[in-house]
């Protein structure tokens, strides 16, 4: 059996990796776990990641889960272009800073983002307050904002020349929230042309392709009652979590539900 990618172009981690895969020709099989659906719960898809969370990889007899992970494996598996995780001490060490900060800055805020814009209150019948909502909004605007100070600067990618591994996790994620509906680009040019630049890289084809299901989800329909049943339990732990979080708004403590939780999107 070859390269087997377990993946729902719903997730942002799991959009990285398919974009990575197909951009550079690996050859692999596209196995479908639809989170929509909770296949991630089953008891079949943790014989593949007992995490339960998506993606996974399986070459042969090797499993591997964590997208970063998966990412680097296949850079080092694969002969793909030296500028996706450049061989280069101080340039490799930019795109593993970036990929070190986004898990609990703008992967964060842009999960939020969706969650309490389209996948609380629209799918799952959950209200968010207007308060919450605007709370998750300043907290992007804050992340986008370090994300162009500190990290794209006056660069055409986030870590120098040419695109990298930190500018495809960084774009998928922010369609998360453009998916639900928010101006990410639209008061920010320079952002705005970098998202332009890293689709002209991948090929705007095939990065049309991957988010076409998030460009969607606001018009997502509502849960059907059985599948929002057996999402509910984590549901509502990834609300006590959020609640905590918002207590604990500038500092660096996380609640581990939401890690463990962080929506089986990995």
């Amino acid at each position: 059996m070859g390269l087997e990618l377990y993946l729902d172009l719903l997730s942002q981690p799991c959009r990285a990796v398919y974009i990575f895969a197909k951009k550079n020709g690996i050859p692999f099989e596209l196995r479908i776990v639809d989170l929509i659906k909770g296949q991630h719960l089953s008891d079949a898809f943790a014989q593949v990641n007992p995490l339960k969370k998506v993606p996974a990889l399986k070459d042969g007899d090797f499993t591997l889960t964590e997208s970063v992970a998966i990412l680097l494996y296949l850079t080092r598996k694969y002969k793909v272009p030296d500028y996706w995780y450049p061989q280069d001490l101080q340039a490799r060490a930019r795109v593993d800073e970036y990929l070190a900060w986004q898990h609990t800055t703008l992967r964060r805020s842009c999960l939020r983002a969706l969650w309490h814009k389209v996948m609380f209150p629209v799918f799952l019948g959950e209200p968010v307050s207007p308060q919450t909502l605007a709370a998750t909004l300043a907290e992007l605007d804050v992340n986008l904002q370090l994300l162009e100070d500190k990290f794209l600067q006056n660069k055409a990618f986030l870590t120098g020349p040419h695109i990298s591994l930190a500018d495809l996790v960084a774009i998928t994620e922010l369609m998360h929230p453009v998916g639900a509906g928010c101006q990410v680009f639209e008061s920010r040019p320079k952002l705005a042309t970098w998202r332009q630049r890293v689709e002209a890289a991948v090929g705007e084809d095939l990065f049309r392709e991957a988010h076409e299901v998030i460009l969607k989800a606001k018009d997502f329909p509502p849960a059907d009652p059985t599948i929002k049943q057996r999402l509910m339990p984590w549901v509502l732990a990834m609300i006590r979590c959020l609640k905590a979080i918002m207590r604990m708004m500038h500092t660096e403590t996380l609640c581990p539900l939401i890690t463990a939780f962080h929506f089986h999107f990995e």
